[in-house]
């Protein structure tokens, strides 16, 4: 409960601190988000490719799984 009272006090900071009639750190959000974002995407995209290669990985062994399933069936 705690968390999710820091998580909205801060959010509420943000917003508070983009508007020009709070802090006006606008212009300094932007150009932090224009600096991450390759770096951002470069990570983002990395970790898709472990999900997806994981994903094969999973198919392959259920696949192997159930071809065992079913030798053993037809073996009884």
């Amino acid at each position: 409960m705690i968390a999710l009272i820091i998580g909205i006090i801060l959010i509420l900071f943000c917003v508070f601190a983009c508007l020009p009639m709070g802090l006006a750190w606008g212009a300094a959000v932007v150009a932090f988000l224009k600096g991450c974002a390759p770096v951002l995407a470069a990570f983002i995209g990395l970790v898709s490719v472990f999900i997806g290669i994981a994903d094969i990985k999973d198919k392959r062994e259920a696949m192997a799984e159930e071809e065992e399933a079913m030798k053993a069936e037809e073996s009884k």
